[in-house]
C-alpha cells in the first residue's frame, strides 16, 4: 500500500503559530498521558507568553509540525542536552493520521536537522511497554540503550534512552 503523503508538510513553528503549538501539544498530552515528560495540567496552565516563546525558535525545545490540508497533524520537538546530543522529544500524531507516514516525516526531519547543525547522534526516551512508538523508532534506525530514567511527569513510569547515529 502507498500512501500520499504530498499534502503533508512539515514544518518548524513561529510565533505566530502559538495557538497552534499550544491546541496540537495539548491534544498530545490527553490522548497519551504517559508518553510524555510534561503533565496535560502543566501545559495548560502555560500562559499566552510561554506558548508564544515555545513556538519561537532560538528557545529550547524547538517544534516542528506535520501539516495536512491546513491542520496540524503531528508534533515533534528537539533540544540539545547538557552532553551535547540533540534530543527527539514530543513525537504525537493525531489519532485519525496514524499509519499514513506522518511519523516517519517528523522523525527524518529531527534527523536531518540533527546532522545540518553538526550532530551525529540523536537520542530519546520511550516506555517499551508502548510498542507502536518503540517500532517506529527501530524502523527509523533507533536501538535501545541499557539506560534507564523515570518519566519526569510520572514518576512511577521509566523510560528507556534509544539513539540514532548518522551513518558515515
Amino acid at each position: 500500500m502507498t500512501m500520499d503523503l504530498s499534502g503533508v508538510a512539515v514544518r518548524a513553528t513561529t510565533e505566530e503559530d502559538w495557538e497552534i503549538l499550544k491546541t496540537i501539544r495539548l491534544a498530545a498530552l490527553q490522548d497519551s498521558p504517559g508518553a510524555f515528560g510534561l503533565s496535560y495540567a502543566t501545559a495548560a496552565a502555560y500562559s499566552e507568553q510561554q506558548w508564544r516563546e515555545r513556538a519561537s525558535h532560538g528557545t529550547q525545545p524547538e517544534f516542528l509540525l506535520a501539516i495536512d490540508q491546513g491542520r496540524a497533524v503531528g508534533l515533534i520537538g528537539d533540544t540539545v542536552r547538557p552532553m551535547q546530543e540533540c534530543n527527539l522529544i514530543a513525537m504525537w500524531v493525531d489519532p485519525k493520521c496514524r499509519g499514513r507516514g506522518v511519523a516517519g516525516r517528523l522523525v527524518d526531519a529531527i534527523k536531518t536537522r540533527a546532522i545540518e547543525r553538526g550532530y551525529r547522534r540523536v537520542v530519546l526516551r520511550v516506555s517499551p511497554d508502548n510498542a507502536r512508538a518503540a517500532n517506529l523508532y527501530r524502523r527509523h534506525g533507533f536501538v535501545f540503550l541499557p539506560e534507564w530514567e523515570p518519566l519526569a511527569s510520572q514518576p512511577g513510569l521509566k523510560v528507556q534512552k534509544m539513539e540514532w547515529l548518522a551513518g558515515d
